[in-house]
């Protein structure tokens, strides 16, 4: 196994998958999957429902074990440092049942960093300024989904994962978070995001994964794969059928 050192560690690009196989239960979710994402990339990643997107995800995170295969950040397993510089966004939003302050607060604690400034930076910055007493319970879905992307935002991810982020939400929310998303990408972050909106996808991506049934079919620059998808099933999920 590789050492972890701090000079690699302020790089975790390029991660590299392989043969990652993973279950739960006694269902296979991923399938021997391989891939690469790149340093300071927009890597979306598309699919039908139970692909094995989130699982994906969340696997790279950390948040899931591994059966089989490996995930390496610049050549290094993951590890609890690795971990304090990635940062993932659920497609619903685990709030703490305290106002919105009370949520930047507690990311401030737990990361041990005294941000006062930075906090109220970022909810200028995700629209949520002046929400600070505001219950959380009480936000509106995009609201909480802005919430919830600020205390991402707050540990400064070199790697930022979003799952399905703006499904399902209100057009101010969405278009904010689509320029939060740029602008991070643009700051030096490598962002992983899945979406089931192709028009989102060819706004934000500069790579396309492509999942059916726990495995990658096809792994490609976005301008590419939406002007020449290789296989079948990509084909046919562009053009909205449905795939058995």
């Amino acid at each position: 196994m590789y050492k972890s050192n701090k000079k690699n560690l302020m790089k975790l690009t390029p991660i590299e998958v392989i043969d990652l196989s993973v279950s739960l239960g006694k269902d296979l979710i991923l399938d021997k999957v391989s891939c690469s994402i790149k340093n300071n990339s927009i890597t979306v990643v598309i699919g039908p429902n139970g692909a094995g997107k989130s699982i994906f995800l969340q696997t790279i995170n950390g948040l899931t074990n591994i059966d089989n295969g490996k995930i390496t950040f610049n050549k290094i397993y993951n590890n609890d440092e690795i971990r304090n510089k990635q940062a993932m966004v659920f497609q619903t939003p685990t709030l703490l049942r305290r106002n919105v302050k009370s949520n930047m607060d507690f990311v401030s604690n737990v990361k041990n960093k005294n941000g006062k400034l930075i906090i109220k930076n970022i909810l200028k910055r995700v629209g949520l300024e002046g929400y600070d007493n505001k219950p959380a319970r009480l936000l509106s879905g995009g609201e909480k989904q802005r919430l919830s992307l600020a205390r991402a935002l707050f540990i400064e991810p070199s790697v930022l994962l979003l799952d399905e982020p703006t499904a399902n939400l209100d057009p101010f929310s969405l278009k904010l978070i689509e320029e939060i998303i740029l602008e991070e990408s643009k700051k030096g972050a490598t962002i992983i995001l899945t979406t089931h909106d192709m028009a989102q996808a060819k706004r934000l991506a500069s790579d396309i994964i492509f999942f059916n049934k726990g495995k990658i079919l096809e792994q490609t620059d976005a301008n590419v794969f939406f002007r020449n998808p290789l296989t079948k099933e990509a084909k046919k999920y562009i053009n909205g059928e449905i795939l058995l």
